[in-house]
C-alpha cells in the first residue's frame, strides 16, 4: 500500500517526441514527490534507448504491457494530440491515473467520452493546461479575488504568435483542423483557459475563426502543402460574472509581440506579459492602482513556486508544478485542477468560439 511519502511511480508514453523529453521527464525527475519508472514509445528500439538515456527502470513499445505492469500507478500520454484518445481510454480503463497533454481530444466529442470514462473509473485525472500552475498566473488570480482592481468591469487578452509561413515537415502535421491540434486549440486554448481561472467562464461568446495562411511551406522538403488548421481566432464575450471580454490569437509571419492579459477594475488594473503565450514561462505580473502614475512590477510570492530549487526554467518548471499537484492529489484523494471535467469545459467554450465562426452569431455557452 502506498504512503503519502513514496514516489508516484509513472509511466510516460511519449518518451521520443518533442514535448515529453523537453518538459515532462526533467520535470518528474527533478521532483521528490515524483519517479520516471517506465517509458514507452512505438518502437522496441526507441523505448529501450529512452530508457537509457533517461536512467529508467522499465521500457515497453506496447502501452497495453506497460498498462499491465501494477507497479505503474499514474500515466502520462505525451504524444500527438491524435493519438490521446485511444491511449488515454486504455490508461482509464486500466485504473491507472492518467495525466495527457493538452488537448485532451482532438475535438469536443472525444474530449466527453475521456470525461466520461474518468468519471466512472474513480480515478484521479489531469490535463495539461499548465498555466493553472503558473505562480504569475495564480498570482493575479488572488489579487483579483483580494480586491487589488476592485469590481473587475473587462478584459482583454491577445497573443501574437510568429513563424505562420513555414515549418519542418515534421510538424505540418498540425496544417489539419481535424487533428486537434493548431493555434485555436494550443496558443490561444491556453491562454484563455489561464483568464478563464483568474475571471471565471465565458457565458456567450461572438467569434471568428479564420485561416489566413491556407499553404505552408517546409523547409526541409522544399514543398507547399494545404493547410485548413485556423491561425486567427478574433472573440468578443461576457464572463457569467458579467465582465466583459476580448480575446484574440494572431499568427503572423514577423515580429510577433507575444501575450497580454489586461484587467480593468474600479479601483486599479493588472497585467500579466509574455513573450510566448504564457504556459511555459517567462511571464511578468504587472499592477497599478487608481491613484498611481503608471504601472509597476509586482512580486510574486515564493510561497506560490511548490517545486524544488534547481529545477529547470522554461517548460519542465510549470510542468513540475502540475506533477507535483497531482502527485498530492493522487495520494490524498483530493481533487485537483485542471483535470479532465476542466479540459471537457474549456473544449466546449472553443467548440462554441467554432459554432459562432461558423454561425455567424453570437453563441450562449451550454446553450
Amino acid at each position: 500500500m502506498s504512503t503519502e511519502t513514496e514516489r508516484l511511480r509513472i509511466g510516460l508514453i511519449g518518451a521520443n517526441g518533442r514535448w515529453g523529453p523537453s518538459a515532462h521527464i526533467p520535470a518528474i525527475q527533478h521532483l521528490p514527490q515524483t519517479e520516471l519508472y517506465a517509458v514507452c514509445t512505438a518502437h522496441e528500439d526507441t523505448a529501450r534507448a529512452a530508457a537509457e538515456k533517461h536512467s529508467v527502470e522499465m521500457a515497453y513499445w506496447d502501452d497495453a504491457d506497460m498498462l499491465a505492469n501494477t507497479q505503474v500507478e499514474a500515466v502520462a500520454v505525451i504524444v500527438r494530440v491524435p493519438i490521446h484518445y485511444e491511449l488515454t481510454m486504455n490508461a482509464l480503463r486500466a485504473g491507472k491515473h492518467v495525466y495527457c497533454e493538452w488537448p485532451l481530444g482532438a475535438n469536443l466529442k472525444e474530449a466527453q467520452e475521456i470525461a466520461d470514462l474518468a468519471r466512472t473509473a474513480g480515478v484521479q485525472t489531469m490535463v495539461g493546461l499548465q498555466a493553472r500552475s503558473s505562480p504569475g498566473h495564480l498570482r493575479l488570480k488572488e489579487l483579483v479575488d483580494e480586491g487589488y482592481v476592485g469590481e473587475v468591469l473587462s478584459a482583454h487578452l491577445y497573443i501574437i504568435n510568429g513563424g505562420v509561413l513555414t515549418r519542418t515537415s515534421d510538424r505540418t502535421w498540425q496544417r489539419e483542423v481535424a487533428a486537434g491540434a493548431n493555434p485555436m486549440t494550443i496558443p490561444f486554448g491556453h491562454a484563455v483557459d489561464a483568464l478563464c481561472m483568474c475571471l471565471g467562464e465565458f457565458a456567450d461568446v461572438s467569434a471568428t475563426v479564420s485561416t489566413q495562411v491556407d499553404k505552408w511551406y517546409e523547409t526541409d522538403t522544399e514543398k507547399y502543402v494545404d493547410v485548413t488548421s485556423p491561425d486567427s481566432v478574433l472573440v468578443n464575450g461576457r464572463l457569467q460574472s458579467g465582465v466583459v471580454v476580448t480575446a484574440s490569437m494572431l499568427n503572423v509571419p514577423y515580429h510577433a509581440s507575444g501575450m497580454r492579459m489586461e484587467v480593468f477594475g474600479r479601483e486599479g488594473t493588472l497585467v500579466l506579459t509574455s513573450a510566448g503565450s504564457g504556459q511555459t514561462g517567462g511571464v511578468k505580473l504587472l499592477g497599478g492602482r487608481k491613484d498611481d502614475r503608471e504601472l509597476q512590477e509586482l512580486d510574486v510570492p515564493e510561497r506560490l513556486t511548490w517545486v524544488p530549487q534547481g529545477t529547470p526554467e522554461g517548460a519542465p518548471f510549470n510542468v513540475a508544478q502540475m506533477w507535483a499537484r497531482f502527485a498530492n492529489a493522487i495520494r490524498t484523494g483530493q481533487r485537483t485542477e485542471p483535470d479532465f471535467e476542466t479540459a471537457l469545459t474549456r473544449h466546449k467554450m472553443l467548440d462554441a468560439v467554432q459554432r459562432s465562426s461558423d454561425e455567424g452569431r453570437r453563441i450562449v455557452i451550454g446553450a
